[in-house]
């Protein structure tokens, strides 16, 4: 099961920083392998909730339904897919760091990707999700960072 572990620190509160990130409609603007991300029904987010989307990963695309498993504000949120070729579970957790925020993103993911790309290929999957992962990271703090100074 591949598994990719990345942190940064954020300049911003750990409540900015996790409400962001736990928005749906957020997703697809920091995550450059999400096309996009919608709440499942109405009500706030917490346990339970459901988010539709779909991925781009190595040029195909994947529709899934995630569940939030945790949701604790501002510190950890979880979630794990519920429907979908892609079986994965990804957390998020955030501490205050200095005058910001230490987030860490946990992704576990089936081998190929659920068979999709197969077992041999989880080395490159598994080397340009991470290269993803750090580039979504930067563009998200990029993004509060520019928010916070308008």
């Amino acid at each position: 099961m591949p598994t990719t572990d990345e942190s940064i620190v954020i300049p911003l509160p750990p409540e900015k920083v996790f409400d962001y990130i736990n928005d749906p409609a957020n997703i697809p603007e920091y995550q450059g392998s999400i096309v996009r991300a919608e709440l499942e029904g109405d009500g706030p987010l917490g346990v339970g909730s459901r988010i539709k989307g779909a991925s781009k990963i190595l040029g195909r695309t994947f529709d899934w339904t995630t569940e939030i498993t945790e949701y604790e504000r501002p510190t950890r949120s979880a979630l794990k897919s519920v429907e979908g070729k892609i079986s994965f579970s990804s957390a998020w957790t955030l501490a205050p760091e200095g005058d910001g925020t230490r987030l860490n993103f946990h992704l576990d993911a089936d081998s190929g990707l659920g068979g999709v790309f197969g077992r041999l290929a989880d080395p490159l999957v598994n080397k340009a999700y991470t290269r993803q992962i750090r580039a979504d990271l930067e563009t998200l703090s990029q993004i509060l960072t520019e928010h916070e100074e308008e």
